[in-house]
């Protein structure tokens, strides 16, 4: 699922407000609303998640004119008073792997992002998948490569270093356990296979 985000009502962040974000003022709460475009989330001034970058942020002066651009609730700071449903939680932060895997990323990077605690995400994202976080960013490398493999011609390092799996052994062994196959391999294997077949 995309997140689509209205670029109408992009209206950067005053140096008061900015003030109020990294301050968590609570007197600013229900003065306005911050939303951060790189998560597709909006909260009040006084959340406790960790401020993102102020080039990232747009603001609202209610609640439902960020809805209405496409921002979702904090799940912390529960910005229209209600809680996100976890599904909803979870689909954001499964969506910022799918267009991020190839950089760096960890449980704590990943609860930053989607204002919670890493062990609450952790927890949340196995009831809702069936897997970890990190199993799931896993997958998601894993696929990318497979790809690769059989559409380049790149050598199996740069394909892992692409995937964010610059670690060229951890790569091969990770891409061995999760497909049965090393990446040489499964290219010789798969290579001439009509691509609905594999």
């Amino acid at each position: 699922m995309i997140v689509e985000v209205s670029e109408v009502a992009d209206i950067k962040v005053t140096e008061d407000q900015w003030r109020s974000i990294i301050l968590n003022d609570a007197a600013s709460d229900g003065k306005f609303f911050y939303a951060v475009k790189t998560t597709g989330i909006f909260c009040r001034p006084s959340c406790k998640s960790k401020p993102p970058n102020r080039e990232n942020i747009t603001v609202f002066p209610d609640a439902e004119q960020a809805l209405s651009a496409g921002y979702r609730p904090c799940k912390r700071c529960k910005p229209t008073g209600l809680r996100l449903p976890d599904e909803e939680w979870i689909s954001v932060v499964a969506e910022y792997i799918d267009n991020h895997y190839m950089e760096e990323l960890n449980l704590q990077l990943l609860a930053d992002l989607a204002h919670g605690s890493p062990y609450h995400l952790h927890r949340t994202f196995k009831k809702v998948n069936g897997v970890t976080p990190v199993e799931y960013i896993q997958h998601v490398r894993i696929e990318q490569a497979k790809s690769r493999l059989l559409t380049t011609s790149q050598p199996v390092a740069e394909i892992g270093k692409q995937v964010g799996l610059a670690n060229t052994p951890y790569f091969i062994t990770l891409f061995k356990k999760i497909t049965g196959l090393t990446p040489a391999n499964y290219r010789t294997l798969y290579a001439s296979v009509p691509k609905g077949d594999i």
